[in-house]
Parts: structure tokens; sequence; C-alpha cells
């Protein structure tokens, strides 16, 4: 099973899709939308100090009646974070996720964010891996 680090020097972006706590959470939207992703990096500098999700948007814009170009980022975010370790492996960050009952993962090394990764990029993976064992399976049981 692969690490952490591996899956995010696989994704299409490898860049950190990220934005400003003091914008506007009609911003965010924009970006999710353009890059095709369901949260963003919350950046104060080089420091992670959120995240926003298309789930922060329903339960505290859209349910609550507030507007998105007014409201800014920081006062809808997920400040509470849950991180993962480069070296961490999939079947560990799935059952973290899991049981903490979130869909995306910000990849720390210390302080520094490597990334982020979301549960559908773990369940890829997950498939992909379980694919090759099946073929192994196979292979060894035909004597090959």
């Amino acid at each position: 099973m692969k690490t952490l680090q591996q899956i995010l020097n696989e994704k299409k972006h490898k860049e950190l899709i990220s934005i400003a706590p003091d914008r506007p959470v009609f911003d965010a939207l924009v970006i999710l939308a353009e890059y095709k992703i369901g949260a963003l990096a919350i950046m104060q500098g080089d420091k992670l100090v959120g995240i926003f999700s298309e789930r922060d948007y329903a339960r505290e814009i859209v349910l609550q009646g507030r507007s998105s170009k007014t409201t800014q980022v920081h006062e809808v975010m997920s400040s509470k974070l849950i991180t993962g370790k480069p070296d961490d492996l999939v079947d560990a960050a799935m059952s973290l996720m899991s049981e903490k009952r979130i869909r995306h993962l910000p990849i720390m090394d210390g302080e520094k964010v490597l990334g982020m990764l979301s549960l559908g990029d773990l369940v890829k993976e997950t498939i992909t891996h379980q694919q090759y064992l099946i073929k192994q399976l196979e292979n060894y049981i035909r004597g090959q």
C-alpha cells in the first residue's frame, strides 16, 4: 500500500490550491469550480489555518441565508484541523477520515503543508491496489 506522499506525487494538481481567510466565500467557490475540487486550504501566509469545503458552504451560507459575496472565508471555514503525515499509509488515512467523518485531509510535514487528499483520492488508490492484488493471486493460482 502506498504512502500519502506517493498519492500526492501522482495528483493532477501538484500545487496546493488555497485561498486567504479574508477573501469572500464567492471567490473560494470560483476556485472550487475552476479546479473541480471539493475543498480549499485556507492559508495565512505559509500557515494552514483552516479548510473551506462545499459542505461548509451548504451549512454556513445557504442554510443560514448568508451572502457568499459579503461573507469572508474565515467566518465559515473549518478550523479544527485533522491532518495526515506524508509517510502515513492510505488505509490508515482512510480509517482516520472515516472515524472523524471528514472528506479532505491536509498532508503536513511539520508545519509545512504538502497538499490535500480527498477521500475519493484514497478510495481510487485502494481500488487500484485491490485490483493489483487480485491479479497477483490469479497469476499465483494459474502457476505463472
